[in-house]
């Protein structure tokens, strides 16, 4: 009994005290240096707990075995925060991440916070900080990210930043730091791979030791300022990858054609006044223009000072004489043709059929369009390209045909069949979508081909149907669906391309059960990945109108046997228009399985970009650039932007991107992120981060800033090569 009442005694007069440990305590001066407004964000930050490591926004970890976990990341981005960084954040000596982006703290980034010395990523971007960069920043010595931007920071940019030798990111955008820019920090900077001083009070010139930043990738930013002077040719010496932004600044001279700089467009030095040269329209003057070879419009130049003895109105002559004569010659041979066509023995086609029968059975037979096939005798080659534009005008005031009557002309001089071949062999609808029906058909030598049907309209615009095709089948390239042959007549217009036999990229991925295919390894991915850029690049580069294709996504990349990938559906939507048919999304050119209307067309495509979503907007190559980085973050991660009803959630998100990028801040772990499929090949990790960077800058939300298809297949081409 006494020893009993001595215990109770005891639990009486002496009360357990649970004492929150030094991280804690640090933590909670942020919580107090916050308006009440924000107290939301700290309803579990309790002072009687022994450890914060279980409170919202808040990362710990056991930096040795015999010590008790400690902080190591602070995440409290977008929570609508207001107030100042109180200094005892510099205690948590520990901490690595600290993310308080977008929200609305004010006043200094307090000095007292680089004491905190495991720090390597810093985010403050998006709130209303005042002050100058203290050069202390520097003596963090793992410091990787910083990113300041979108803030009202002043002063100068210090020149102590040389000494954050493990630095990867500066973000300074969209401040108020003005002065020149320091040329001393970046020959130090060797692994700086992203440089962003855009929308600032800059002035003065660009440092030639720029030009010594190896390391960068993605889009050197100094737009926005009052930068003067010439652009150093140094520049030059940065990776081809790099794509400049010297928008809206005083620059002057001649743009250098030296490096790097052959692979930028117009768009990097707009709005400079007095810079002239390629790729900007204005030609240079003077001493430059001068050295030969110099400016590629110099050429140009010397032959328009030659022609300089024509006067305006002899040459507005000679053009006229030309136009009537070359109409002349048009008429006399439509006239030789028309007459040569009535004389001859042709038939009449009012007992036609139209291609793929009644259209109830999805299985039917290809049937004749004449019950008499003398309308078309063949084949027509590809030699007679011009001949068969010229006779498309015969038909009438439009350039249609006459009732009935069609033509089958090959593109592709080494692929030839007669249309009775065609016509009666055995078809089988492959997908419908508002780009037409597609059927596989096998021709008696055991060739199989995809033959689309675009519809029946458009009666009027044959010669503007026939040089659209032309110039589709142009293009030829690997990575490219190969156009063979079309067929035009009054109620039918076809397309005839390769059969690709192996699906295309969306069933790939995804399956019947919602599954990747167990072939779609990381060197399969990766494969598809640079194949596909390497045949959008041609398509903005080298075909023939530098197509847009306007609509990249999985279904529209088919794949070979191998796994090789074809783009197909490039320039459909305008042939569907000329017919007179109304464009969705969807459908094939020479794909190999179904795709329904019934149900995908009530996906939403998330694969375009934003400005894409505008509508009356036209489509631009950078449209092309982003949907194909949402492909890559796709083969990435393996889950579709794609939303519908009823969606799993596990496989789809709507805003990839989104998702995406909220990962790489956070620094979530790769596994979180990408395909599960893939944890398996542990060696491909550096490649797998690679592709992501090279998908992030793919879907930047300024057109402006995203890499030419070029350089985005020059980037893949370099990894794992």
């Amino acid at each position: 009994m006494p020893v009993t009442l001595f215990f109770f005694i005891f639990l009486f007069f002496f009360h357990p005290v649970v004492s929150l440990s030094s991280d804690g305590l640090a933590l909670l001066t942020l919580k107090s240096a916050v308006d009440g407004d924000g107290a939301t964000a700290f309803s579990d930050w309790n002072e009687n707990d022994p450890t914060p490591c279980h409170w919202s926004g808040i990362s710990c970890a056991n930096i040795s075995d015999d010590t008790d976990p400690r902080v190591v990341g602070v995440g409290l981005a977008a929570k609508g925060l207001r107030g100042y960084l109180p200094s005892e954040l510099g205690n948590l000596v520990y901490l690595r991440r600290l993310n308080l982006h977008t929200n609305a703290f004010h006043g200094s980034i307090p000095v007292q916070l680089f004491n905190a010395t495991s720090l390597h990523s810093i985010f403050l971007h998006g709130n209303n900080l005042s002050g100058s960069l203290s050069p202390s920043v520097c003596n963090l010595p793992r410091l990787q990210n910083l990113d300041l931007s979108d803030n009202s920071l002043a002063g100068t940019i210090p020149e102590s930043l040389g000494d954050c030798s493990q630095l990867q990111r500066l973000i300074l955008a969209h401040n108020k730091f003005s002065g020149d820019i320091p040329p001393t920090p970046w020959p130090k900077l060797k692994n700086l791979v992203q440089l962003d001083l855009s929308a600032n009070l800059l002035q003065g010139s660009i440092p030639d030791q720029i030009g010594e930043l190896n390391s960068l990738a993605g889009t050197l930013n100094l737009s926005f300022n009052h930068l003067s002077g010439k652009i150093p040719k140094s520049l030059g010496k940065l990776p081809v990858t790099v794509s400049f932004d010297l928008r809206n600044n005083d620059l002057s001279g001649e743009i250098p054609q030296t490096g790097s700089f052959s692979n930028q467009g117009p768009t990097a030095f707009l709005n400079n006044a007095k810079l002239c040269g390629f790729p900007l329209q204005k030609t240079c003057t003077g001493s430059a223009q001068s050295e030969p070879g110099k400016n590629p419009g110099s050429a140009r130049q010397r032959v328009n000072r030659s022609k300089k003895g024509l006067s305006p109105g002899l040459i507005i002559l000679i053009s006229v004489a030309d136009a009537a004569g070359v109409a002349l010659i048009g008429l006399v041979i439509v006239y030789v043709y028309w007459k040569k066509k009535d004389n001859s023995n042709g038939c009449s086609c009012s007992r036609k059929r139209k291609f793929g029968g009644s259209g109830n059975n999805e299985r039917s037979n290809l049937c004749c369009f004449c019950w008499s096939l003398g309308c078309v005798k063949g084949f027509k080659s590809d030699d007679s390209d011009m001949e068969e534009s010229e006779k498309g005008g015969g038909g009438g005031e439009g350039g249609g045909r006459g009732e009935g009557e069609g033509e089958l002309v090959a593109i592709d001089k080494g692929f030839s069949f007669e249309l009775d071949e065609l016509l009666r062999a055995s078809a089988y609808v492959l997908g419908k979508s508002g780009l037409g029906i597609v059927y596989k058909v096998v021709l008696g030598n055991g060739v199989p081909v995809a033959v689309r049907r675009l519809g029946e309209g458009g009666e009027q615009r044959y010669k503007e149907f026939a040089a659209e095709v032309q110039a589709i089948g142009k293009v030829k390239h690997p990575n490219i669906v190969k156009l063979r042959a079309y067929y035009w007549a009054q109620d039918e217009k076809l397309l005839i391309s390769d059969f690709i036999s192996n699906g295309n990229l969306a069933n790939a991925l995804r399956g019947r059960n919602g599954q990747p295919s167990p072939n779609l390894s990381w060197s399969t991915r990766l494969k598809i990945a640079k194949g596909t850029a390497r045949g959008l690049a041609y398509l903005h580069e080298c075909s023939p109108r530098k197509f847009v294709h306007g609509d990249i996504k999985p279904s529209n990349i088919l794949l070979d046997t191998n796994f090789q990938p074809l783009i197909s559906d490039f320039g459909l939507n305008r042939l569907i228009s000329i017919t007179g048919n109304n464009p969705s999304t969807g459908g094939f050119m020479g794909g190999a399985l179904p795709y329904f209307k019934s149900s995908q067309t009530e996906r939403i495509n998330n694969y375009k970009a934003p400005e894409a979503k505008v509508p009356g907007c036209r489509p631009t190559q950078k449209w092309d650039v982003y949907s194909f980085g949402v492909v890559l973050l796709e083969l990435l991660t393996g889950k579709s932007p794609d939303s519908s009803p009823g969606a799993s959630t596990s496989v789809e998100v709507p805003d990839l991107v989104r998702w995406v990028k909220k990962g790489f801040e956070q620094e979530s772990p790769l596994s979180e992120m990408v395909d599960p499929s893939l944890l398996q090949e542990i060696h491909a990790k550096k490649e797998v981060l690679a592709v992501f960077h090279v998908a992030l800058s793919c879907t930047e939300g300024d057109p402006e800033v995203r890499p030419r298809m070029k350089t985005v297949s020059e980037n893949l081409e370099k990894i794992g090569s």
